[in-house]
């Protein structure tokens, strides 16, 4: 290995990119490189034998003598990106955010320390830059919330308004690959978003599309009824769009377990057959949902996360069942827990993948063919934990599955 003489050691200090400056034991400025000079706007003659602290903006210097002086006594390297916030102070007054990492070294008796200093000024107008981004899309998710224009209106706008979200998000992602690691903290928020939302829209927007249509056949005076009967469908559709929306375009609201639990007194059974019949527009050819109901129907719970549940349950059995097969639904109740089954002869699951079900985004080896996000038993698992249930999977590969779902009674009826 070639040995480096003074004139290599004094271009690698003259020509280096990042500020290098060396204090003595008093914490006076010995030396500081042309980078350094540059950065701070001073030259070398007005800082040398002066302390380090005119470096320093006027409010942080008590605490950083002090932190000097602990550091004289009991010096150690420290490498940058140690998570603090540091500013320096240019020759102007101006301050600089910048990150510092410091090696010492002793001679003849006395301890000199070299700081070496890179200006993050650019890094940090990208970190808000981001958060502003960031902060557009909250208030964007804000206002979609607050559309109440007629059906078709508020899917178009929302749908476009998402589209111009996702946009922006990657376009984010592009401006900050090479600068933040927290790209990939932004796409996967980006992922879940529209994975969730996809998956979730799908039932309820089928509902809407297929009364919308159906109200176009009934024209008569007496017809009233069943037009009244599929507005009822897309008024309950939409609300169960704002409902998922409510909970699901801000993830931290599930992360941080806010999600709150509203209970409410009803009957199980004539819930449970409306269900059934909401499932109908996405049944493939011949297929049945046989419903059965064991117990006192009437149940207190809340009404709209045991609906999400089941929902997604159902199209779950129905995406993977085959044509002329039939789906068995039941609920059982009793005073401490009720209970919800739901079976299907479909293409079931194998052993193997089966300890991996409730994890997000995952899917078995049999269903990657098959349409999906990977998501809606991660989904129902987490709105069981909400209810303090849980989910049994019994499945074999090619036979079918037996999803059921034990929730405790709520036992305040206030």
């Amino acid at each position: 290995m070639m040995k480096l003489d003074t004139a290599h050691l004094v271009s690698l200090f003259e020509h280096a990119t990042e500020g290098i400056i060396l204090t003595n034991s008093k914490g006076e400025i010995t030396i500081i490189n042309p980078a350094a000079e540059h950065m701070f706007e001073y030259e070398a003659q007005e800082v040398i034998g002066k302390p380090i602290e005119m470096l320093i903006p006027q409010r942080f210097h008590p605490l950083h003598s002090q932190q000097r002086q602990g550091f004289y006594h009991h010096p150690q390297n420290r490498i940058m990106g140690s998570g603090r916030d540091l500013y320096g102070k240019k020759s102007d007054g101006s301050e600089i955010p910048v990150e510092v990492s410091l090696s010492f070294y002793n001679r003849e008796d006395e301890l000199f320390v070299t700081a070496f200093i890179v200006d993050i000024t650019h890094r940090k107008k990208i970190e808000q830059n981001m958060l502003q981004q960031q902060l557009e899309l909250e208030k964007m998710t804000s206002d979609m919330r607050k559309l109440n224009t007629q059906l078709e209106v508020k899917v178009e706008e929302r749908t476009l308004i998402l589209k111009e979200a996702l946009q922006k998000l990657e376009q984010s992602q592009k401006e900050l690959n090479d600068a933040l690691s927290k790209e990939k903290q932004l796409s996967e928020i980006k992922s879940r978003f529209v994975s969730i939302a996809s998956h979730e829209f799908r039932t309820p927007l089928s509902t809407v599309l297929s009364s919308a249509s159906l109200l176009s056949k009934y024209t008569t005076t007496a017809e009233q009824d069943k037009r009244n009967r599929h507005v009822e469908k897309i008024k309950n559709a939409v609300r169960n769009l704002n409902d998922i929306l409510d909970d699901f375009l801000s993830l931290g609201k599930l992360e941080e377990d806010k999600v709150e639990i509203h209970p409410v007194l009803f009957n199980l059974e004539e819930f449970m057959e409306e269900l059934v019949e909401e499932m109908k527009p996405l049944q493939k050819t011949g297929q049945q949902i046989i419903f059965s109901c064991e117990g006192n129907p009437a149940l207190f719970s809340d009404k709209r996360l045991l609906k999400n549940i089941i929902i997604n349950l159902l199209a779950n059995a129905i995406k993977f069942s085959d044509e002329n097969t039939a789906i068995e639904v039941s609920s059982k109740t009793s005073d401490r827990e009720f209970e919800i089954k739901i079976t299907d002869k479909g293409i079931g699951i194998a052993e193997e993948d089966q300890q991996q079900l409730f994890s997000s985004f995952f899917r078995g080896r049999n269903a990657v063919n098959i349409q999906g996000t990977g998501l809606g038993l991660h989904i129902i698992k987490r709105y069981a934990d909400i209810l303090k249930g849980n989910i049994k999977i019994k499945s074999t590969l090619g036979k079918g599955t037996t999803v059921t779902v034990t929730i405790p009674q709520t036992n305040q009826k206030s």
